[in-house]
């Protein structure tokens, strides 16, 4: 099961964790560094360059950006990494694996902007390396929020210990550097080996020096207010007052890239470099690199010269919207808009009124407050005025208007679900923190009969595995459903199948419609929803309490149905065969019913009853794979065992890996321990 247990007694136990130690092949690197022996790099393969203009404009003077221009550097053989599945954000389509898209599927513009950004299949995430500040970090944090579309991007915590050893490199749409500490030798290894595999770097303040430049001590000290010169990219000049780092650039004269000058600070009569882009040729990535403090904002407690600062902010924000889109980050801001109403939305009256005889009981009992993790929900009756809300509240209605969303269509839904119980209930909301949260506050007490489930269209703090960042944005399909077990029921008993049943049954409400049994979509342990091996489009997430002899369980999950942005989606796969579009609301309806089907049938026949049709969606079979660590010992998978484990034969021997704790590489066949 994944992440919360609670006991009936109250208690709450730490999540156990299996972990495999093993030695990092850095090391064997550095040694050979320190022993003189020049390490070549391996050919990379391709993953993150722009398509290339057929002509070289030339360039005026070299404060123009370069375009067409990107990092190659001569750096150590790396190991080959093993894919990170620390985040839970599904990995950018390229375009070349939808072929045949309509003429008319996005304009010109929308389709060269999402080719851009999704070249290389990298998923969406930024990370952040501060020297392992968290202060910094969540300074630089807001940062990043105030320039790009927080809908499009995951933004992670680097810390230095998983700098060195977690498989981040080939899955970070952007890495910045925020910390004028010193870096070691390793990690500057780590940095320039990703900058060599097609990575894009931000060094703002950052000891990191590719090869072609140096950093030189500035005269005067740091943090002095500075006037800086900065060239956009359609060569217009923008003059700024910043702080400086204490130091700046010089060009070192030795073999290195192209380096570009955009900015220079005034010193006396002279200019001196204080960010520029370094590139290395065709296959590999770019890095901009500052010595200026981009990233702190006038500080009228700390500052003396907060007033020519404070002058200058607007402009420090256009120049770092101008880097950010340079590497390609989307810096059309999307605000995050308040919670909505709740609705109390009924497909069974019977059901609706148990639960409204509930609901009227728990408010009594409360102020009419119902208090949930998403915060307080104040309970408004038909005919009630509309109540007066504290911070962290929102209202629920009991009778919801006749056109309460343009999101969601109940009549759609209840066309669809095709339930004794389950989904009869709905909690619905435009927009909320998650529907997890939603309902969380009720999961131990509202009667297990009225199948309550939560649904939203958006959520502002989606959560997935290991609590890990969900994007969801509109188009997006996001429910929790509430289900009671009992413990000593044949599900009950393997709580683990609960996930894989879920993930099944959003398969299946694709696949099972008339004319769209050929939309591949597919299943990758432990608990994604997956276009053939390629690409992510959802996952399911279970949390469970136990009280007594019943399992009180919410399933999350969210899988993209018509948001082609900032991956691929449901939809993009069924206009490739000319189908007509799906629906959430359609498509949510239909999951909840065939989970309810294929929860019956596990509890009259166990595992076998469903795991035919497992197998025959998912995407492992005959599969070789590495365990651990690509010099792990070799294995098959052969399946999932009576607990819903997958099990690996090595040798003579199966072996049976655990969901928590570990993850399934798609790219490099591997089982890797599961990191966050």
């Amino acid at each position: 099961m994944e992440d919360r247990l609670h006991m009936g007694n109250g208690l709450v136990p730490e999540k156990i964790v299996s972990v495999l130690l093993r030695e990092t092949a850095l090391r064997e690197l550095f040694e050979q560094q320190q022993d003189g022996r020049r390490i070549e790099a391996e050919p990379t393969e391709r993953r993150d360059s722009p398509q290339l203009p057929q002509e070289e404009p030339e360039l005026p003077s070299e404060h123009q950006h370069m375009d067409g221009h990107h990092l190659h550097l001569s750096s150590c053989h790396e190991c080959r990494e093993l894919e990170n599945s620390t985040i839970l954000s599904v990995k950018f389509a390229s375009v070349e694996n939808i072929p045949d898209l309509p003429d008319d599927y996005a304009t010109a513009d929308e389709e060269e902007e999402r080719g851009r950004r999704i070249s290389g299949g990298k998923p969406p995430n930024v990370l952040v390396f501060t020297g392992g500040c968290e202060e910094q970090f969540q300074k630089i944090r807001s940062l990043l929020v105030e320039c790009v579309d927080t809908d499009r991007y995951a933004i992670y915590h680097l810390r230095p210990q998983q700098a060195l050893s977690e498989p981040w490199l080939d899955n970070t749409l952007l890495l910045v550097l925020a910390t004028d500490q010193t870096l070691t030798p390793q990690l500057q290894l780590r940095f320039l080996s990703y900058l060599s595999r097609g990575g894009k770097l931000l060094g703002l303040s950052s000891s990191l020096c590719p090869a072609g430049l140096t950093l030189r001590p500035r005269d005067t000290q740091s943090d002095r207010i500075c006037s800086l010169t900065f060239t956009k990219s359609d060569s217009t000049e923008l003059q700024l007052s910043v702080l400086s780092s204490g130091s700046v650039f010089e060009r070192d004269g030795a073999s290195g890239g192209d380096v570009e000058l955009w900015g220079e600070i005034s010193a006396q009569d002279e200019r001196e470099m204080a960010i520029v882009r370094v590139t290395h040729g065709v296959d590999s990535g770019e890095a901009v690199l500052c010595q200026v403090r981009l990233e702190t904002a006038p500080d009228a407690q700390g500052s003396a010269g907060f007033s020519e600062l404070k002058m200058s902010n607007a402009r420090r924000y256009e120049v770092l919207t101008e880097i950010l889109t340079s590497l390609g980050l989307s810096c059309e801001l999307s605000q995050v808009p308040p919670h909505s109403p709740v609705y109390l939305l009924s497909t069974d009256t019977e059901q609706t009124g148990r639960f409204l005889c509930w609901l009227r009981a728990q408010a009594g009992d409360s102020g009419g407050v119902l208090r949930s993790a998403a915060g307080g929900l104040k309970v408004v009756w038909a005919g009630d005025e509309p109540p007066d809300l504290c911070e962290g509240e929102c209202v629920l209605h009991t009778e919801p208007p006749e056109s309460f969303s343009e999101h969601f269509s109940l009549q759609t839904y209840r066309q669809h679900l095709q339930t004794q119980r389950l989904g009869r209930t709905v909690l619905y909301a435009d927009i909320t923190s998650s529907t997890m949260d939603l309902l969380h506050g009720m999961m131990l007490q509202s009667p297990q009969e009225v199948g309550l489930i939560a649904i939203a269209a958006r959520q502002t703090q989606g959560k997935g595995r290991g609590g890990n960042a969900w994007l969801s944005p509109l188009g997006c399909a996001m429910f929790t459903l509430h289900l009671q077990l009992p413990v000593d029921s044949r599900l009950g008993q393997r709580i683990p199948f609960l996930q894989h049943l879920a993930a099944l049954a959003v398969v299946e409400s694709v696949r099972t419609l008339p004319g769209y049994e050929d939309v591949d979509l597919r299943l990758k342990w432990p608990n994604d929803i997956y276009y053939s091996n390629l690409m992510k489009l959802g996952g399911v997430l279970v949390n469970s309490t136990v009280t007594g002899h019943t399992f009180s369980l919410l399933i999350g999950c969210g899988f993209n149905v018509s948001n082609s942005n900032p991956t691929v989606c449901i939809n993009d796969l069924v206009l490739q065969q000319n189908l007509d579009t799906l629906a959430p609301d359609q498509l949510i309806a239909r999951s909840v019913t065939l989970l309810e089907r294929f929860v019956s049938d596990f509890q009259l026949r166990g595992p076998q009853a469903l795991l035919p049709l497992y197998y025959s969606r998912w995407v492992h079979s005959g599969t070789r794979v590495r365990l651990w660590s690509e010099d792990g010992p070799e294995a098959e998978v052969v399946g999932l065992d009576e607990n819903g484990f997958l099990q690996v034969r090595t040798g003579e021997q199966v072996v049976s890996v655990q969901p928590d704790g570990n993850s399934f590489d798609m790219l490099r066949n591997l089982v890797v321990t599961k990191t966050s």
